[in-house]
C-alpha cells in the first residue's frame, strides 16, 4: 500500500498495539478521523500513528475520553504534529502528572500515621490532632488532602 492511500485499520492496529475494536471506538468518539477509500474502507494518515499512541499514553495516565479529546483538539488533523504541537500538550500533561504524583505520594508518606480524618481516638492523634485540629481545616481526610499535621498556634 502506498503512503498516499493511508494505513488500513489493521495496519494502524499492528503499528500502535491498539485493538481494531478500540480504534473503531476512538473513531466514534471523534479522537481519530480516517478517510474512506474508493472501496469505502477506512484509511488512516501516518500522523494517526502518533495520535493513537498519544491516546494509549493518555489512557494509561487516567485521562477520560473527554480529556483526551480536548488535548487532541490542540493537534492539527491530517498532518504530522510538530515538536511545538507536542510541547503544548506535554506542558498541560506535566501539570496534571505533578498533581497526580502529589496526590499519590501524600497518602503513601502518611500511610503509617494519622490521616487527619478528625478522629481523636488514635493515640497518634493526641500528637497530630489535639482538639480535633483537622476538623477546623474542613471535611475529609485533611492531612491526606494536603493540610499539615501540625499543632495549632
Amino acid at each position: 500500500m502506498s503512503p498516499a492511500q493511508g494505513l488500513t485499520i489493521g495496519e494502524l492496529s499492528a503499528r500502535t498495539g491498539m485493538p481494531v475494536s478500540a480504534l473503531r471506538f476512538h473513531e466514534a468518539e471523534g479522537l481519530i478521523a480516517p478517510h474512506r477509500s474508493a472501496g469505502n474502507q477506512r484509511r488512516y494518515a501516518r500522523a494517526d500513528v502518533r495520535r493513537v499512541s498519544f491516546i494509549r499514553i493518555a489512557q494509561g495516565l487516567g485521562l477520560s475520553v473527554a480529556e483526551v479529546r480536548a488535548e487532541l483538539a490542540r493537534l492539527p488533523q491530517g498532518r504530522t504534529p510538530t515538536a511545538a504541537d507536542w510541547r503544548a500538550i506535554g506542558g498541560s500533561l506535566k501539570e496534571r502528572l505533578d498533581r497526580q504524583i502529589a496526590e499519590l505520594t501524600r497518602p503513601r508518606d502518611l500511610l503509617d500515621g494519622c490521616i487527619g480524618c478528625g478522629c481523636i481516638s488514635l493515640e497518634a492523634c493526641a500528637l497530630y490532632n489535639p482538639g480535633d485540629f483537622a476538623a477546623g481545616k474542613g471535611a475529609g481526610p485533611r492531612f491526606i488532602l494536603g493540610d499539615r499535621p501540625a499543632h495549632p498556634t
